[in-house]
């Protein structure tokens, strides 16, 4: 059955993954990726555009399905080695969530609504993926493994 992930990271970190094919979560540990099956449907929301700035960004920044495969170690500078999962982005604007706060289940009618983001990663609701889907003009994602 596919699930429905929302990751959080800034805008900066989402574009280069969604460049390069791939996702990292909570600065790239691996238990969270392990949550993920292939096929399943991920979209990123970035708070900020770079890591520790309060910018107000606040949009989600890519959408896409989980590829085949496990967790693996990617390459950064300085020797870090982050886990990440293969994503098939799909061509998406980034969309701001301010005009689905109302209507997402994750977030309607709780002035505390970006509390649970803190996590990192956390499973959304078909009825939340679909409608940030279709916000971002992105046709449907469903379970078609």
């Amino acid at each position: 059955m596919m699930r429905y992930w929302l990751a959080v990271a800034c805008a900066a970190h989402v574009r280069r993954g969604r460049a390069e094919g791939f996702m990292q979560v909570n600065h790239g540990k691996a238990a969270p990726l392990r949550r993920i099956n292939p096929g399943d449907g991920v979209v990123y929301y970035s708070p900020s555009t770079t890591i520790g700035e309060k910018d107000g960004l606040r949009s989600f920044t890519a959408i896409g399905r989980v590829r085949d495969g496990e967790p693996y170690r990617g390459v950064m500078a300085s020797g870090f080695q982050p886990f990440r999962r293969d994503v098939a982005w799909e061509q998406s604007p980034e969309m701001s969530i301010m005009p689905l706060l109302d209507r997402l289940e994750l977030t309607a009618g709780k002035s505390n609504w970006g509390y649970p983001l803190r996590f990192g990663l956390i499973e959304l609701t078909e009825h939340d993926f679909q409608l940030i889907a279709g916000a971002m003009g992105v046709p449907a994602i469903s379970d078609q493994r």
